[in-house]
């Protein structure tokens, strides 16, 4: 086998795919500013459909749509045809992809948006094609050689078209301003979940503080009974003075049990706030070197409503 035959193989495919990308930029108009519009004042969902290569890229487009806030939908051409049409409804926008512009199996879903007055988004590289000339708004994709030497694989179309729903899922993802919080709503599991995980979601309620006029003694007992190798001090008010941790412990081994908890203190503990992402307090904790951390709320207020343990979070996934 020729290694270096492989490589140059590969390298041009990328380098075709990469120039057809910043073709297709170069190429974008006004077109591009009305499919967004088209889609942010349609009071429905937007419905994807595209036959072979094109299906599975409509698919994908239709999964990013959902997942940043513009609520979407696959249609599969063929089964619109027996039935799958009722998927669609007025107030929706279709939104078509096909290279050649003359897919058969989607004459009858385009007919249907046309009887109905459904707004109709095509996507293909001839503007003159069957499918351009019925749309509404017309995306036009750039001459571009497909990354085969024959130029009858869909590779650089089917590129270039995922780019161009991934722009327009960005452009839409920002007018609507779509926050980390809200796409963790349509993360929740995996990585992406855990990343977006807020210090609310992990904190223990239920923490172990004791006042700073406590005997060290009752204090010992009420940090072991917690488990979490740190005890919060309170002072008189009820509000988070100090900490003290198995470090404390230590620099105070001698007569300890002579000492009340604001002896032992450490005044001025690390806090942070419930709404905080977890990986944010994780990195806090990594960079202090400490396991713990106590939640305060509102931010910068002394009154501790939680606690949140390093092993916490990464039992979630977090870190």
């Amino acid at each position: 086998m020729d290694k270096t035959t492989f490589l140059s193989t590969g390298r041009r495919v990328i380098g075709r795919e990469a120039d057809a990308l910043r073709l297709l930029s170069d190429a974008l108009d006004d077109g591009f500013a009305d499919a967004v519009e088209t889609i942010l004042t349609a009071p429905g969902r937007v419905i994807v459909s595209g036959m072979g290569k094109s299906g599975h890229v409509a698919r994908k487009i239709a999964a990013t749509f959902a997942s940043t806030g513009t609520p979407a939908q696959f249609v599969h051409p063929a089964e619109a045809s027996h039935g799958d049409l009722g998927m669609i409804a007025r107030g929706d926008v279709v939104l078509v992809l096909s290279n050649s512009g003359e897919t058969p199996e989607l004459a009858d879903l385009i007919a249907y948006t046309r009887r109905f007055g459904i707004a109709l988004i095509g996507v293909a590289s001839r503007a003159d094609s069957t499918l351009m000339r019925q749309c509404d708004v017309q995306l036009v994709l750039p001459p571009a050689e497909e990354a085969c030497e024959t130029g009858v694989v869909p590779t650089t179309s089917t590129t270039m078209t995922l780019a161009l729903g991934d722009a327009l899922a960005i452009a839409l993802m920002q007018h609507r301003r779509f926050t980390p919080e809200n796409f963790r709503e349509f993360h929740p599991g995996g990585k992406l979940g855990a990343r977006l995980t807020k210090v609310r979601d992990l904190m223990h309620a239920d923490m172990p503080l004791v006042a700073g006029d406590t005997a060290m003694g009752e204090a010992l007992i009420e940090m072991s009974r917690k488990g979490f190798g740190v005890i919060g001090v309170t002072d008189a008010d009820g509000a988070l003075a100090g900490i003290i941790t198995d470090g404390d412990l230590r620099r105070h081994m001698a007569g300890l049990l002579d000492h009340v908890a604001s002896d032992v203190m450490t005044v001025g503990p690390r806090t942070i706030a419930p709404d905080a992402l977890a990986e944010t307090a994780v990195a806090e904790m990594n960079g202090a070197r400490i396991t713990s951390l106590f939640v305060v709320e509102p931010e910068g207020s002394p009154n501790a409503v939680g606690l949140l343990h390093l092993h916490d979070c990464l039992r979630a996934g977090v870190g």
